[in-house]
């Protein structure tokens, strides 16, 4: 399938997870990797229960990179990879410490970057606890949704059978040529702390790469842990978190930053960001996913699978 070894670099940022990264390395240790040189850093920002002592006695192999506790998602993403790029990968692989991988996810991934230039490769992401349940794979912008819409009812047997095209790329576990961060640099930590990746694959989309995910790289992710919602909280609070905390999924800024940046257009995002002011004004809550009967993804995606 691969025939010369490729420099791959796996990142992932940690913070007080211990055994769940532990988890995840031990599912990388064994991995197909056929054709492939992989090398894995591991970014702890400022962990307390020993992950770094552990990681170092279990997989000295792993680069651990410390932070101070203040990098956050993106940054801490940031940091792994300007520690990987260092190392002359072709690829480096952005992933979540909250994931077990298929043996030959990664075998598959790379295939796929190689054989359609200028391609991000994302992988089928599957619920932990249903692995049977695809989880925030391929969202749809919905202007008159306010938000991308997430599918709740597709499992591995309603996918395309072949790479597809979509709009956005998760940062669960996401495949990047180098080339891609040449042209369009890091993601923005400054406007995303916890969200940097909601805008960075459009970005690059819009640059001219592709977004493909490829359903044979399967992989399995624990579920979003929700935030406490707004209109339970006191006015002192909401507030923060409303206007001033970005690193919180219900900032404002945050939101209306990511609709300008990753929704089709500027005018299109602020469309929807106006959308979802009203809607989240007027329920009792607001979700991305509808109980509406979806149609399988092979349907809804035909048009995107691309060719061999």
């Amino acid at each position: 399938m691969i025939d010369e070894r490729i420099r791959v670099e796996i990142v992932a940022p940690v913070h007080n997870r211990k055994d769940i990264t532990l988890k995840c390395l031990k599912s990388l240790s064994r991995l197909n990797t056929t054709g492939l040189d992989v090398h894995v850093v591991i970014v702890d920002d400022g962990s307390s229960d020993g992950t770094s002592e552990a990681i170092a006695a279990q997989f000295p192999e792993v680069e651990v990179v410390q932070g101070d506790g203040n990098l956050w998602y993106t940054e801490g993403t940031n940091v792994g990879v300007r520690a990987g790029l260092k190392h002359d990968p072709a690829f480096v692989l952005m992933i979540n410490d909250d994931a077990v991988f298929d043996q030959d996810f990664l075998v598959f991934m790379v295939e796929t970057a190689r054989k359609h230039e200028r391609s991000i490769v994302g992988s089928l992401l599957m619920l932990w606890d249903t692995p049977h349940k695809l989880f925030q794979i391929a969202p749809v912008w919905d202007t008159w949704y306010g938000d991308w819409r997430h599918w709740s009812q597709q499992t591995v047997w309603t996918v395309p059978n072949k790479p597809w095209n979509v709009d956005l790329i998760v940062g669960n576990c996401v495949l990047v040529p180098v080339g891609a961060f040449a042209e369009g640099g890091l993601m923005d930590s400054k406007k995303y702390p916890n969200f940097g990746d909601a805008v960075f694959t459009p970005k690059l989309k819009r640059l001219g790469w592709k977004l493909l995910i490829d359903p044979r790289a399967r992989v399995f992710c624990l579920p979003n842990t929700i935030p406490p919602r707004v209109k339970k909280m006191g006015l002192k609070k909401a507030l923060k978190v409303l206007v001033t905390d970005l690193g919180n999924g219900h900032n404002l800024r945050r939101r209306l930053y990511a609709y300008l940046e990753g929704a089709p257009s500027k005018l299109v995002g602020f469309v929807g960001f106006c959308v979802f002011l009203v809607r989240a004004g007027v329920t009792k809550s607001y979700k991305t996913v509808s109980d509406a009967p979806e149609p399988p993804l092979n349907k809804t995606f035909a048009s995107a699978v691309v060719d061999d």
